[in-house]
Protein backbone atom coordinates (compact mmCIF):
# COMPACT_ATOMS: atom_id res chain seq x y z
CA UNK A 1 0.00 0.00 0.00
CA UNK A 2 1.34 3.40 -1.00
CA UNK A 3 0.07 6.30 1.08
CA UNK A 4 0.82 10.01 1.13
CA UNK A 5 1.87 11.07 4.62
CA UNK A 6 2.75 14.41 6.14
CA UNK A 7 5.67 13.83 8.51
CA UNK A 8 7.30 16.74 10.31
CA UNK A 9 5.73 19.16 7.87
CA UNK A 10 6.92 17.30 4.76
CA UNK A 11 4.63 15.32 2.44
CA UNK A 12 5.87 12.18 0.73
CA UNK A 13 4.72 8.76 -0.42
CA UNK A 14 5.45 5.89 1.97
CA UNK A 15 5.04 2.22 1.14
CA UNK A 16 3.84 -0.50 3.52
CA UNK A 17 3.50 -4.18 2.51
CA UNK A 18 -0.13 -5.31 2.31
CA UNK A 19 0.71 -8.44 4.30
CA UNK A 20 2.11 -6.33 7.15
CA UNK A 21 -1.05 -4.22 7.16
CA UNK A 22 -3.24 -7.33 7.45
CA UNK A 23 -1.09 -9.24 9.93
CA UNK A 24 0.54 -6.53 12.05
CA UNK A 25 -0.72 -2.97 11.73
CA UNK A 26 -4.49 -3.54 11.68
CA UNK A 27 -4.42 -6.22 14.43
CA UNK A 28 -2.36 -3.84 16.59
CA UNK A 29 -4.80 -0.97 16.06
CA UNK A 30 -7.72 -3.28 16.89
CA UNK A 31 -5.93 -4.26 20.09
CA UNK A 32 -5.41 -0.62 21.03
CA UNK A 33 -9.04 0.16 20.24
CA UNK A 34 -10.18 -2.67 22.53
CA UNK A 35 -7.90 -1.43 25.33
CA UNK A 36 -9.22 2.10 24.99
CA UNK A 37 -12.82 0.94 25.11
CA UNK A 38 -12.03 -1.20 28.14
CA UNK A 39 -10.41 1.71 30.04
CA UNK A 40 -13.11 4.19 28.96
CA UNK A 41 -10.60 7.05 28.75
CA UNK A 42 -7.80 8.26 26.50
CA UNK A 43 -5.26 5.47 25.89
CA UNK A 44 -1.60 6.50 26.12
CA UNK A 45 0.77 4.40 24.02
CA UNK A 46 4.56 4.75 24.06
CA UNK A 47 6.50 4.02 20.87
CA UNK A 48 10.23 3.92 21.66
CA UNK A 49 13.03 3.16 19.22
CA UNK A 50 16.51 4.39 18.29
CA UNK A 51 17.01 7.22 15.80
CA UNK A 52 16.49 6.25 12.16
CA UNK A 53 13.78 3.62 12.69
CA UNK A 54 11.01 5.77 11.21
CA UNK A 55 8.90 6.31 14.34
CA UNK A 56 7.20 9.44 13.04
CA UNK A 57 6.38 7.85 9.68
CA UNK A 58 4.96 4.72 11.32
CA UNK A 59 2.86 6.72 13.78
CA UNK A 60 1.53 8.89 10.97
CA UNK A 61 0.62 5.74 9.02
CA UNK A 62 -1.24 4.31 12.03
CA UNK A 63 -3.09 7.59 12.34
CA UNK A 64 -4.12 7.37 8.69
CA UNK A 65 -5.24 3.73 9.04
CA UNK A 66 -7.30 4.54 12.11
CA UNK A 67 -9.31 7.07 10.09
CA UNK A 68 -9.83 4.65 7.19
CA UNK A 69 -11.45 1.85 9.22
CA UNK A 70 -14.72 2.64 10.95
CA UNK A 71 -14.26 -0.02 13.62
CA UNK A 72 -11.06 1.61 14.89
CA UNK A 73 -10.81 4.45 17.37
CA UNK A 74 -9.01 7.48 15.99
CA UNK A 75 -5.30 7.64 16.82
CA UNK A 76 -3.06 10.70 17.07
CA UNK A 77 0.74 10.81 17.07
CA UNK A 78 2.56 13.01 19.59
CA UNK A 79 6.30 13.44 18.99
CA UNK A 80 8.75 13.86 21.88
CA UNK A 81 10.83 16.42 19.93
CA UNK A 82 8.91 19.32 21.45
CA UNK A 83 10.56 18.63 24.80
CA UNK A 84 14.06 19.51 23.65
CA UNK A 85 15.60 22.22 25.77
CA UNK A 86 15.78 25.51 23.88
CA UNK A 87 19.02 26.11 22.02
CA UNK A 88 19.79 29.00 24.37
CA UNK A 89 19.77 26.51 27.28
CA UNK A 90 21.85 24.00 25.33
CA UNK A 91 24.42 26.65 24.48
CA UNK A 92 24.57 27.86 28.07
CA UNK A 93 25.24 24.32 29.30
CA UNK A 94 27.54 23.28 26.41
CA UNK A 95 25.04 20.67 25.21
CA UNK A 96 24.29 21.81 21.64
CA UNK A 97 26.69 19.27 20.10
CA UNK A 98 24.89 16.46 21.97
CA UNK A 99 21.36 17.56 21.02
CA UNK A 100 19.18 14.47 21.03
CA UNK A 101 20.79 12.84 24.08
CA UNK A 102 18.56 12.38 27.17
CA UNK A 103 20.00 15.33 29.07
CA UNK A 104 19.11 17.69 26.21
CA UNK A 105 15.39 17.13 26.92
CA UNK A 106 13.25 18.77 29.60
CA UNK A 107 12.18 15.61 31.42
CA UNK A 108 10.16 17.46 34.06
CA UNK A 109 8.12 19.24 31.39
CA UNK A 110 7.49 15.94 29.58
CA UNK A 111 6.09 14.44 32.80
CA UNK A 112 3.83 17.46 33.27
CA UNK A 113 2.37 17.11 29.78
CA UNK A 114 1.93 13.35 30.13
CA UNK A 115 -0.08 13.93 33.31
CA UNK A 116 -2.38 16.28 31.40
CA UNK A 117 -3.18 13.83 28.59
CA UNK A 118 -6.26 12.50 30.37
CA UNK A 119 -7.85 15.92 30.48
CA UNK A 120 -10.60 16.45 27.86
CA UNK A 121 -8.59 18.52 25.32
CA UNK A 122 -4.97 18.95 26.39
CA UNK A 123 -2.21 20.53 24.33
CA UNK A 124 1.22 19.21 23.33
CA UNK A 125 4.39 20.99 22.18
CA UNK A 126 5.85 20.65 18.69
CA UNK A 127 9.34 21.16 17.30
CA UNK A 128 9.95 23.80 14.65
CA UNK A 129 12.52 22.41 12.21
CA UNK A 130 13.21 25.87 10.82
CA UNK A 131 13.82 27.52 14.19
CA UNK A 132 15.23 24.27 15.64
CA UNK A 133 13.42 25.05 18.88
CA UNK A 134 10.21 23.84 20.57
CA UNK A 135 6.85 25.61 20.30
CA UNK A 136 4.74 25.16 23.42
CA UNK A 137 1.06 24.08 23.21
CA UNK A 138 1.20 23.85 19.40
CA UNK A 139 -0.77 20.59 19.08
CA UNK A 140 -4.38 20.13 20.21
CA UNK A 141 -4.87 16.58 21.46
CA UNK A 142 -8.30 15.26 20.43
CA UNK A 143 -8.03 11.52 19.68
CA UNK A 144 -9.04 8.77 22.14
CA UNK A 145 -5.74 6.96 21.42
CA UNK A 146 -2.42 8.82 21.42
CA UNK A 147 0.97 7.40 20.47
CA UNK A 148 3.81 9.30 22.12
CA UNK A 149 6.93 8.53 20.09
CA UNK A 150 10.57 9.14 20.93
CA UNK A 151 13.97 7.60 21.59
CA UNK A 152 14.00 7.68 25.38
CA UNK A 153 10.46 6.86 26.52
CA UNK A 154 11.48 3.42 27.83
CA UNK A 155 14.96 4.41 28.99
CA UNK A 156 15.97 2.34 32.02
CA UNK A 157 17.79 5.16 33.80
CA UNK A 158 16.93 7.34 36.85
CA UNK A 159 14.12 9.78 36.16
CA UNK A 160 13.33 8.37 32.74
CA UNK A 161 12.28 4.94 34.00
CA UNK A 162 9.40 6.60 35.86
CA UNK A 163 7.74 7.56 32.57
CA UNK A 164 6.30 4.06 32.22
CA UNK A 165 3.75 4.95 34.94
CA UNK A 166 2.04 7.29 32.46
CA UNK A 167 1.81 4.59 29.77
CA UNK A 168 -1.02 2.12 29.09
CA UNK A 169 0.72 0.12 26.35
CA UNK A 170 4.34 0.21 25.19
CA UNK A 171 5.97 -0.66 21.87
CA UNK A 172 9.71 -0.92 21.18
CA UNK A 173 11.33 -1.27 17.75
CA UNK A 174 14.90 -2.49 17.36
CA UNK A 175 17.29 -2.79 14.44
CA UNK A 176 20.97 -3.62 13.88
CA UNK A 177 23.01 -0.43 14.13
CA UNK A 178 24.54 -1.10 10.68
CA UNK A 179 21.07 -0.78 9.15
CA UNK A 180 20.41 2.51 10.90
CA UNK A 181 23.79 4.05 10.07
CA UNK A 182 23.09 4.59 6.39
CA UNK A 183 19.55 5.79 7.07
CA UNK A 184 20.82 8.40 9.53
CA UNK A 185 23.66 9.54 7.25
CA UNK A 186 21.23 9.90 4.36
CA UNK A 187 18.87 11.92 6.57
CA UNK A 188 21.62 14.39 7.48
CA UNK A 189 22.67 14.70 3.84
CA UNK A 190 19.08 15.52 2.87
CA UNK A 191 19.31 18.25 5.48
CA UNK A 192 22.27 19.76 3.66
CA UNK A 193 25.37 18.17 5.21
CA UNK A 194 28.19 16.80 3.08
CA UNK A 195 28.72 13.04 3.30
CA UNK A 196 31.87 13.38 5.42
CA UNK A 197 30.13 15.72 7.86
CA UNK A 198 27.06 13.49 8.03
CA UNK A 199 29.22 10.45 8.75
CA UNK A 200 31.13 12.37 11.41
CA UNK A 201 27.86 13.39 13.07
CA UNK A 202 26.76 9.76 13.11
CA UNK A 203 29.96 8.59 14.77
CA UNK A 204 29.98 11.35 17.39
CA UNK A 205 26.26 11.68 18.15
CA UNK A 206 23.71 9.42 16.46
CA UNK A 207 25.62 6.17 17.01
CA UNK A 208 25.95 6.89 20.74
CA UNK A 209 22.21 7.46 21.00
CA UNK A 210 21.39 4.34 18.99
CA UNK A 211 23.57 2.16 21.21
CA UNK A 212 22.13 3.69 24.37
CA UNK A 213 18.53 3.12 23.29
CA UNK A 214 19.19 -0.48 22.26
CA UNK A 215 21.13 -1.34 25.42
CA UNK A 216 19.18 0.56 28.08
CA UNK A 217 15.47 0.37 27.24
CA UNK A 218 12.88 -1.38 29.39
CA UNK A 219 11.01 -4.38 28.06
CA UNK A 220 7.93 -3.29 26.12
CA UNK A 221 4.48 -4.87 25.83
CA UNK A 222 5.23 -5.36 22.12
CA UNK A 223 8.70 -5.61 20.58
CA UNK A 224 9.19 -5.29 16.83
CA UNK A 225 12.29 -5.64 14.65
CA UNK A 226 12.81 -3.54 11.55
CA UNK A 227 13.88 -5.74 8.64
CA UNK A 228 16.18 -4.95 5.72
CA UNK A 229 13.28 -3.80 3.54
CA UNK A 230 12.03 -1.41 6.22
CA UNK A 231 9.08 -3.58 7.26
CA UNK A 232 8.51 -4.72 10.84
CA UNK A 233 8.13 -8.11 12.51
CA UNK A 234 7.11 -9.02 16.09
CA UNK A 235 9.90 -10.56 18.18
CA UNK A 236 9.78 -13.66 20.41
CA UNK A 237 6.63 -14.07 22.46
CA UNK A 238 5.08 -11.15 20.58
CA UNK A 239 4.88 -13.16 17.34
CA UNK A 240 1.09 -13.03 17.48
CA UNK A 241 -0.99 -10.01 18.48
Amino acid sequence: MNVELNVNGLSYIASFPDQDIRELHLPLLRKLTALQQQKKRRLIVFLAAPPGIGKSTLTCFWQTLSHQHIELQNLQGLPMDGFHHYNSYLDEHNLRARKGAPDTYDLGLLKDYLQQLNQPEPCWPSYDRNLHDPIQNAIQVTAPIVVVEGNWLLLKEPGWQELIHYCDYSIFIGSPIEKLKQRLINRKMKGGLRHADAENFFENSDSLNVKRVLANSQRADLTLMMLEDGSYRPVGSHSAL
